[in-house]
Order: C-alpha cells, then sequence, then structure tokens
C-alpha cells in the first residue's frame, strides 16, 4: 500500500504452508482483480476482466477444489460449534458467521459441476478463451465478434462481465470467508531479523497454514519466505540500481502473525 503523502506504508506479504492455501490466494487475487477491472469503463479493462473470469476457471477446473472448499467449509462450522456456552464468545456473532458458512456451503453444493461450468457451454465465449492465451490471439480478424462487443457501451459490457462472473460467486464467496476466518486466528508478533536473516521454530501442537508478514516499505527490503512445518525462514533483501535482488546485512524489524 501507498500512505497518502505518496510515501510506500506498511507492506502485507503472505506465505501459505501448503498447496490449498495457496490455490485459495490465487482465487482470492485473480477475484480481487477481476471486481477492480469490472468497475471500469474502457473496453480494454473488460478484455483483462474477461481473461481472468478464465483465469479463475482454470483454477478452479482442479477436480478436487469443490469439494476441498466445502470440506472446509464444515471444518470451520464445527470448529466454531465447539465454542457455544464459552462466556467469552458474543453469541450473537458466532451465529453470524455459521450462518455465513451454511449460506456458502448451500451455495456450492447446490451448483452443479465445478464453478463456472455453465459457460464453457458457451460458444462464444470459449472462442475467446482459446485464443486469449496467444499473443495477439484476440486481434479483430481473428475474433471480429469480440471486437464488436467491445463497441458496446460500457454499461452493457459490464453488465455481460457481471452475469458470467455472477456464476464464479459462489466460490469467490466461499473463499473470502475462509480466508478471512484463517486471517483472524493469528495473533501478531513483534520480530527482528538479525543481519538480514530469521529463523524461528513453530510452535508443536498447531498446524499453521499461513504466515503473514508486515514491513515497513520505506525500509526497501524484501522478505524472502520459506517455511515447513517445523520452522519458518525469512531472508531480507534490496532491490538494488541492477535490477537484481542483494541479500541485506541490515538489521530490521517487522511483524509476524502465523495462522493456523
Amino acid at each position: 500500500m501507498i500512505a497518502p503523502d505518496g510515501r510506500p506504508g506498511v507492506i502485507l506479504y503472505e506465505y501459505p504452508f501448503n498447496e490449498r492455501i495457496r490455490t485459495y490466494l490465487r482465487l482470492e487475487h485473480l477475484f480481487q482483480g477481476l471486481g477492480e477491472l469490472v468497475n471500469r469503463d474502457q473496453a480494454l479493462d473488460h478484455h483483462y476482466a474477461l481473461a481472468t473470469i478464465f483465469e479463475v476457471m482454470d483454477v478452479a477446473a482442479r477436480a478436487d477444489l469443490k469439494s476441498d472448499v466445502m470440506k472446509d467449509l464444515e471444518k470451520q462450522k464445527q470448529v466454531l460449534n465447539s465454542y457455544r456456552g464459552n462466556p467469552a464468545i458474543a453469541e450473537g456473532v458466532l451465529d453470524d458467521v455459521i450462518s455465513q458458512l451454511d449460506r456458502c456451503f448451500a451455495a456450492l453444493n447446490n451448483q452443479p459441476g465445478k464453478a463456472g461450468q455453465s459457460l464453457t457451454e458457451n460458444d462464444w465465449l470459449m472462442s475467446i478463451r482459446s485464443r486469449v492465451s496467444i499473443p495477439g490471439g484476440t486481434c479483430e480478424f481473428d475474433l471480429p465478434a469480440y471486437y464488436a462487443w467491445q463497441h458496446r457501451s460500457a454499461a452493457s459490457r459490464r453488465a455481460d462481465l457481471e452475469r458470467w462472473a455472477a456464476t464464479l460467486g459462489a466460490l469467490a464467496e466461499s473463499i473470502h470467508l475462509l480466508l478471512k476466518l484463517l486471517r483472524d486466528s493469528g495473533a501478531p508478533q513483534k520480530v527482528m531479523a538479525t543481519g538480514g536473516q530469521l529463523q524461528q521454530n513453530l510452535p508443536q501442537g498447531r498446524t499453521f497454514q499461513l504466515l503473514r508478514l508486515r514491513i515497513d516499505g520505506a525500509l526497501g527490503l524484501i522478505p524472502e519466505i520459506s517455511g515447513n512445518r517445523l520452522m519458518v525462514s525469512v531472508r531480507l533483501m534490496r532491490h538494488e540500481a541492477d535490477d537484481r535482488l542483494h541479500a541485506s546485512a541490515e538489521d530490521a524489524a517487522f511483524e509476524l502473525t502465523l495462522c493456523s
């Protein structure tokens, strides 16, 4: 993020500890970009919005993705239900989150096939999808009907994009909710990278799924993160004038959050 005065603010980096969370983060990234692009007016932005829909479909085509998401929704519901009767937990908030989980689960369960599968029956869209990955493959002489669509009004194109994106809505809402609950599970701690490096053993008895690292962007340092179920390692790098990353030997403080 950029501070109001134009200087770099605190930058948040996230590192997934397993393939499932890695997929969720990729989908979240695509959905965020899709939301921004659809709301714009330029035909070029709407071209990239449509390309993003195709990217989501490619990620969602993984056979077990829908099943994984539904299992995680059900698991979170069981965890939250175990908190009932705890005086430190607000029952109203608990009920609200559980109802969101139920709604997401039902929406995915009622959706036939994979997310966006209905779009594969649209021959016009699939003709565009087959050429999007080809450099320059969507020129007007290759896809005149798509070229004509790009000359429609912004409102008309946006209505089409919103209709197509709606087929991915249940997945988008589920991913958003699961990642929010995961992020909320962690407690931030201040740490120091001595000589530009940090190695930290992970507490045993818990399975961590996500690491979140916040660092002051004004430092100009870029974290290279690696980790497994036993430990996490952070090496701070600096982007130098030769357009290469060089290891930093500086001591630097940042905030670390482990989410399980």
